[in-house]
């Protein structure tokens, strides 16, 4: 068997491996020491479905383009939104992220919401852009009307 082949085969099982360990499980709450991702115990939606979450974050040592991620969900549908994304600072400083994004208006109201902040850098290993989590937060939040976007 040609070598070419047999080295692929093995990076993409490294991959593979390495994206299954590091990967947080769904509703976890974990960081790196030194590391946290927090979340704002209120949200806005506006009319026109744009939704507006935030926090704050501390990371160190990221050698690579760092992101502070938010998705969220609400009823039992199990269906989660990104709700954008800012790039981090990972200097130990403790920063505000604030992240928007507009979903189905149809699909989340204002009241009670989860949402899960993910701080994720891309770092190199080879040619391959591979997650490595900082530190990954999950709570509820409640959602409220954003009355001055609405009457914009």
């Amino acid at each position: 068997m040609p070598v070419r082949p047999v080295l692929a085969a093995l990076s993409a099982a490294a991959a593979a491996a390495l994206l299954l360990t590091a990967a947080p499980a769904a509703g976890a709450a974990s960081a790196a020491p030194g590391e946290s991702v927090t979340v704002d115990p209120t949200g806005r939606i506006a009319a026109d479905g744009t939704i507006t979450l935030s926090g704050t974050y501390r990371c160190t040592g990221g050698t690579g383009p760092v992101f502070v991620s938010s998705s969220v969900e609400q009823g039992s549908s199990g269906t989660r939104y990104s709700v954008g994304g800012t790039r981090a600072v990972c200097d130990g400083v403790e920063r505000r992220w604030v992240n928007s994004g507009r979903v189905s208006s149809a699909s989340m109201t204002p009241g009670t919401a989860r949402v899960q902040a993910t701080v994720t850098e891309l770092r190199s290993f080879g040619i391959l852009p591979l997650p490595v989590f900082h530190a990954v937060h999950g709570q509820d939040i409640t959602l409220v009307a954003d009355t001055a976007t609405a009457t914009a």
